[in-house]
């Protein structure tokens, strides 16, 4: 098994070496990463400056853009082969509910499915630097054996979630669905020195509305959250609310 890990906390990061570790125990891998941390950028491409890439090791190179790019990047320039499967975290902090839109670990993830190649992406839900980046490395392994053996449906990756525990204290996996966020007192407004007006978006904690079977509800239980994921984002359900609408 050929696989591809990238991140957006940055190359540098424990949880992508923690994982590449863990990995290359079933397979081949490469890592295309982040120079820095690029958290938050989404599925954002870079389009108006070149790109660089510095090889720090074999089949290990460092991309001054964002984790979109370095799947582009990676399978389609740098690669010495074409992964069979692409891997990206092990992300610091959680990605859950509606913040898989915000993540670029879970946009590397939907890069490599339009692409044709299965995927997924791995969290630590830590609330601080995270210390058992193992215990998620050692599920991603098994996940990937899975993956290369079963495969996945069509236009489907996985976004996963593992609660910062030993693994002998996890609790077992769980197919989940998004949950949902509470979206108050989410940007912070105050006034520097000068008297000007300055604010901070997510500074503010926010939490999840606690329904069953969503992915916050099985992570703060216990349980890793596997939720399937496809890139197919049409609303079908609206669609004979839709057709009734003059829009001639």
């Amino acid at each position: 098994m050929k696989i591809l890990v990238t991140n957006d906390d940055g190359i540098h990061a424990p949880g992508i070496q923690t994982l590449a570790g863990a990995l290359r125990k079933v397979g081949e891998v490469a890592v295309v990463a982040p120079d820095r941390e690029r958290s938050a950028v989404g599925h954002a491409l870079t389009l108006h400056h070149p790109l660089r890439a510095v090889q720090l090791g074999a089949d290990i190179f460092a991309v001054d853009g964002t984790p979109t790019d370095c799947v582009n990047l990676g399978i389609h320039n740098l690669l010495s082969f074409k992964p069979d499967i692409v891997v990206s975290g092990i992300n610091r902090g959680a990605n859950l509910g509606d913040d898989v839109t915000y993540s670029g670990t879970v946009a590397a993830a939907m890069e490599a499915t339009l692409m044709g190649i299965p995927a997924f992406a791995i969290s630590l839900v830590a609330q601080g630097p995270g210390t058992h980046y193992d215990t998620a490395a050692e599920f991603a392994a098994r996940l990937a054996l899975q993956i290369h053996e079963k495969g996945l449906p069509n236009d489907t990756f996985l976004n996963v979630n593992v609660p910062d525990l030993p693994c002998d204290s996890m609790l077992t996996s769980r197919i989940t669905s998004q949950g949902r966020r509470r979206y108050e007192g989410t940007i912070v407004g105050k006034l520097d020195p000068r008297g000007q007006k300055y604010y901070w978006i997510g500074s503010a904690e926010l939490s999840f509305l606690d329904l069953e079977g969503t992915d916050f509800h099985a992570v703060s239980r216990g349980h890793v959250s596997v939720t399937p994921l496809h890139l197919d984002l049409t609303n079908y359900t609206s669609f004979h609310v839709l057709r009734g609408w003059d829009l001639k």
